[in-house]
């Protein structure tokens, strides 16, 4: 079983930056694939990014493309997602994820979810 706790939401302005942490206990992350997926108000819950165990193998949204990144540390068994240059529709709770084996853009892939942090990008 792996719990999981993300943290680092909060308010910025249009053009800012935050970064996300995701921390892991329970077991050792380097045997999951991770993912970051987001949920607007009145929307689905949609893929963000994910990184395979060792960080070879990385997939963005296009949405999100050239502004957000996402990496992880083993050995501190954490996952980050740093998001630039924020957009009024990034506005979401953003939950971090982890699967077994492969990673994938689907949802429905993942075993493992978060509580969700709160992102809320406003002027």
């Amino acid at each position: 079983q792996v719990q999981l706790v993300e943290s680092g939401g909060g308010l910025v302005q249009p053009g800012g930056s935050l970064r996300l942490s995701c921390a892991a206990s329970g077991r050792t992350l380097s045997n999951y694939g991770m993912g970051w997926f987001r949920q607007a108000p009145g929307k689905e819950r949609e893929f963000v990014a994910a990184i395979n165990w060792n960080g070879g193998r990385i997939y963005y949204a296009d949405s999100v493309k050239g502004r957000f990144t996402i990496s992880r540390d083993n050995a501190k068994n954490a996952v980050y997602l740093q998001m630039n240059t924020l957009k009024f529709e990034d506005t979401a709770v953003y939950y971090c994820a982890a699967r077994s084996y492969t990673i994938t853009t689907s949802t429905s892939d993942y075993n493992y979810w978060g509580q969700g942090t709160q992102v809320t990008v406003s002027s």
